[in-house]
């Protein structure tokens, strides 16, 4: 059973071009460090899922949250070739020369970036039920049903879509009754409803949801926007170990998506059977986690 850290004060980074990033840590606070990119809509502290795991491996887990959501200052019109710089600046100002990245669903453009702009600091990467390139998809076919309104609406009547975000701001960062997360557990099937019929995981997951929400109104829908772009450099391009893991259940991205790791040369597929989109990282993180520190060494 994973244990859940209670909540740690707020903690920001201010850096030299301005921006500020929000952080949690887990994990052996002076152990080998490994940078976590958190999920949509989601923020730092969805990196506390990792923490039993590393823990028992002596790993130091420091989960930036993206800029605009949480505590992180907004960075409008940012793209996501833009988050590496970021990166680096967190890293230098945390003293930390060298570190590895893990990144979950809509965090795995984001570490694909870094592996692909920061192999000077970089030795290897990992992405868990990882987003696929959708612009260059052609389809929305694989994808979860949800997802696939979502990016039509936004698509066809993007002002729309941004004020329904607005709309849901306030809504989205209040506490959920019980209700609601029975009903949103239920919703749930195979692997997934298994792992997260567990109370502690189902809300510590809400609370990352929650979160994003922070105080700029927008900054989930442009956190959103970032996977409807060309990821804006090659994936052929990447020169480090890149470990793709993906549940052959994953209910949001199908496997078969995974492809797109084929064009990185230090690219590794690897389909999980009987794991989900939510289970694969929560079950597998001892996995992951001692699988990504050994390589790129």
């Amino acid at each position: 059973m994973a244990v859940i850290p209670a909540p740690a004060a707020p903690r920001v980074i201010p850096l030299p071009s301005g921006a500020i990033l929000a952080l949690e840590e887990y994990g052996a606070a002076d152990g080998q460090p490994v940078f976590f990119f958190h999920g949509w809509p989601s923020a730092a502290v969805q990196g506390a899922l990792l923490h039993t795991a590393a823990l028992a491996l002596g790993l130091r887990i420091l989960a930036p949250s993206r800029p605009g959501l949480a505590d992180s200052s907004p960075q409008p019109g940012r793209k996501l070739t833009d988050w590496p710089a970021l990166v680096r600046e967190l890293a230098t100002a945390l003293a930390i020369e060298r570190f590895h990245i893990l990144g979950v669903s809509g965090g795995g453009p984001y570490t694909l970036a870094c592996a692909w702009a920061l192999p000077d600091l970089v030795p290897a990467v990992a992405v868990v039920c990882g987003a696929p390139p959708l612009a260059e998809a052609g389809s929305s076919a694989g994808f979860n049903p949800a997802y696939q309104r979502l990016l039509t609406f936004y698509t066809r009547h993007r002002g729309a879509a941004r004020w329904l975000f607005r709309v849901l701001h306030p809504l989205a960062r209040r506490n959920p009754p019980q209700w609601l997360m029975r009903m949103l557990r239920g919703a749930l099937v195979g692997p997934d409803r298994d792992v997260l019929s567990d109370p502690e995981l189902s809300q510590m997951c809400y609370a990352g949801f929650r979160g994003a929400w922070g105080a700029y109104r927008d900054g989930v829908f442009e956190d959103a926007e970032i996977y409807a772009q060309p990821w804006g450099f090659p994936l052929e391009a990447i020169r480090i170990p890149v470990r793709v893991w993906h549940g052959m259940e994953d209910g949001n991205f199908a496997h078969a998506l995974t492809a797109y790791a084929r064009r990185i040369p230090g690219g590794e597929i690897r389909i999980v059977p009987d794991e989900g989109h939510y289970s694969l990282p929560i079950s597998r993180a001892p996995e992951i986690l001692a699988d990504l520190v050994a390589s790129g060494t």
